[in-house]
């Protein structure tokens, strides 16, 4: 048996290394090059717009997340969108779907639709083991705020994108019954429209060409 005040201090300790853990995997958007810049990209030269998607399909780029999306049947995808032009493109009726190779067509998940397949309000009612009782966390729609924040920030929402600019987000695609989603599917993209109202010709990228591309380099340490 451990003395008492020795017992609390391990505890103590065991607590603040799982807090300090839970506080240092904090989601942040990734930073977006010109979606010019990405393998898997479709470039407008007329319309001086650019449209690329970047999965984080692999457990190395996914790990940006405190959730894993996979073990709940989704996959994130960066989406980046670039406006070389003068004025600002519209994306209020912006249509984004990943067509599979088995032809099943796949729409960005909503936020209600994340929060409903993460949901797992019956763990709420597990004992709690600890020897010091840790704070409850709000909860909104059966996941706890950090997850709900996260979701909220990792969403492209963007309603437009400026001339001159990039606009970037993740879009989440429902993969629960797919075993090799990018295999053989294109994404494509409708609904941008220019600064006059004018919709621009639909986007369409095979996901061959993330799926072909070289690795990126390693960084050398000089």
């Amino acid at each position: 048996m451990l003395p008492v005040p020795r017992l609390a201090a391990v505890c103590v300790f065991v607590l603040l290394c799982c807090l300090g853990a839970i506080a240092a995997k904090e989601f942040v958007m990734p930073a977006a090059q010109s979606a010019r810049t990405y393998p898997a990209h479709d470039d407008h030269p007329m319309e001086k717009v650019v449209v690329a998607v970047d999965p984080y399909d692999v457990e190395d780029k996914a790990s940006i997340f405190s959730v894993n999306y996979r073990n709940h049947g989704y996959m994130p995808v960066f989406f980046v969108i670039t406006n070389d032009g003068d004025q600002p493109v519209s994306l209020v009726g912006m249509k984004a779907q990943l067509n599979t190779k088995g032809r099943s067509k796949l729409f960005p998940s909503t936020t209600d639709d994340l929060v409903r397949r993460l949901s797992h309000p019956s763990r709420n009612d597990r004992p709690n083991t600890l020897p010091i009782p840790l704070p409850r966390k709000e909860v909104k729609g059966g996941v706890d705020r950090k997850t709900w924040d996260e979701i909220e920030q990792a969403q492209f929402g963007a309603k437009a994108v400026e001339p001159h600019s990039t606009a970037r987000g993740f879009l989440f695609f429902d993969i629960a019954d797919i075993s090799n989603p990018l295999a053989g599917a294109s994404f494509y993209l409708m609904g941008v429209h220019d600064g006059k109202g004018n919709e621009l010709m639909y986007f369409e990228i095979p996901m061959e060409k993330y799926l072909s591309a070289p690795p990126p380099q390693a960084k050398q340490v000089q």
